[in-house]
């Protein structure tokens, strides 16, 4: 149903001496706007893949921070329990901890509490990822999980991408870890193509000049998929979440919306926005993120203008935004609880890059009962 050509972009990563490239997908929801319901019904095809384990009892385990929304809609297309991997700080919570591979930041973990209390009950986890170029992250949390927990637990993989080596693929056959994708790719080609890269496109530094004149509004009811997550609950959640921002913005007043998610925090507002198609309205959805992209000029090229912000998340983490539009309105959806003096960091750099386009700006923070 999908080629190379609909799912593969190629950027030049910045300052990353591991690999030069990096694989943008154009309509997966994280750096280009994307239709909100063409990003779920992708990931949805790459579930129906999955659908010969229906009568095994799933744990889908996104990765974070691109894959958390393709996790969430597998796990619930599928009925199946859902945890993402983090890179977030949770309180009073023991994790496992395993490396990722080519990332700028390499540390990755899973809250080990939840999955003491669950692995008994799980015949097969799924891996939901962007893209699988050698499969060694997975086969790191692999090794972690059955230190842990035995070898009783089946594992498969499922992405958007595959772009592992016949070797490599081979390797997972061999262990029984079957292997579900949408598109496969060679990387053959990807260095190059990065190199090739004029990075004359539009940057803006962080800035944080301004005054707090947009408050965020708070949301109850929040559930954290970074702590496993029973999917149907989760989604009367959004759905919660969605009539509670209809009656917060006048949407009447606007045709044309942009919901912005940060970081990890993707599948809301991919759902909130998709509702919003629903109603009749243009919508996109793309989110903040840690990687550092270089931009340009070029029509051909996925990323022309780039901004860089300071988290919501963490004091002095460093995160970025691209190709932000003009719309009637935009809507930033976060979890990112109160956080001081960070908080509001983040909020002006984050407003500041917003405005230089945009008049009408919501943040819509969900937060807990």
């Amino acid at each position: 149903m999908y080629t190379e050509s609909d799912l593969v972009r190629i950027a030049k990563r910045e300052n990353n001496k591991k690999r030069n490239y990096l694989v943008v997908d154009p309509l997966q929801g994280k750096h280009i706007p994307v239709s909100p319901g063409k990003a779920l019904q992708v990931f949805s095809e790459l579930a129906k893949l999955l659908e010969i384990y229906k009568d095994e009892r799933l744990l889908v385990v996104g990765f974070a921070e691109t894959a958390t929304a393709i996790g969430a809609q597998i796990a619930r297309d599928l009925g199946a329990g859902y945890i993402q991997t983090t890179r977030e700080k949770i309180p009073d919570v023991e994790y496992l901890f395993f490396s990722e591979e080519h990332s700028h930041a390499t540390e990755q973990k899973l809250v080990k509490d939840d999955l003491d209390g669950i692995m008994d009950k799980i015949d097969r986890i799924i891996f939901a990822e962007d893209e699988v170029t050698t499969g060694k992250t997975i086969l790191n949390l692999i090794t972690v999980l059955e230190q842990h927990y035995g070898r009783k637990t089946k594992f498969s993989v499922a992405s958007l991408l595959n772009g592992m080596s016949e070797e490599a693929m081979e390797a997972f056959a061999c262990r029984g870890i079957g292997l579900h994708y949408l598109v496969k790719i060679r990387h053959d080609n990807y260095p190059q193509a990065a190199d090739r890269v004029v990075e004359d496109g539009i940057y803006h530094e962080q800035d944080v000049i301004g005054t707090e004149d947009t408050e965020f509004f708070d949301v109850a009811g929040r559930m954290d998929t970074r702590r496993f997550t029973d999917m149907a609950c989760y989604e009367d959640a959004c759905h919660m979440l969605f009539d509670e921002i209809k009656g917060h913005i006048p949407l009447e007043e606007y045709k044309k919306i942009l919901v912005l998610g940060t970081e990890e925090f993707m599948f809301p507002g991919l759902y909130v926005g998709k509702c919003l198609e629903e109603s009749g309205y243009f919508v996109r959805f793309h989110a903040t993120t840690r990687s550092p992209i270089a931009v340009s000029s070029s029509e051909e090229y996925p990323l022309h203008e780039r901004y860089a912000l300071s988290s919501l998340y963490e004091e002095g983490r460093k995160i970025f935004v691209y190709d932000i539009g003009a719309y009637d309105a935009v809507i930033v959806m976060t979890d990112a609880q109160k956080n001081g003096q960070n908080g509001l960091m983040g909020k002006l750099s984050l407003l500041n890059a917003i405005r230089k386009k945009n008049t009408n700006v919501y943040l819509v923070r969900w937060c807990g009962k």
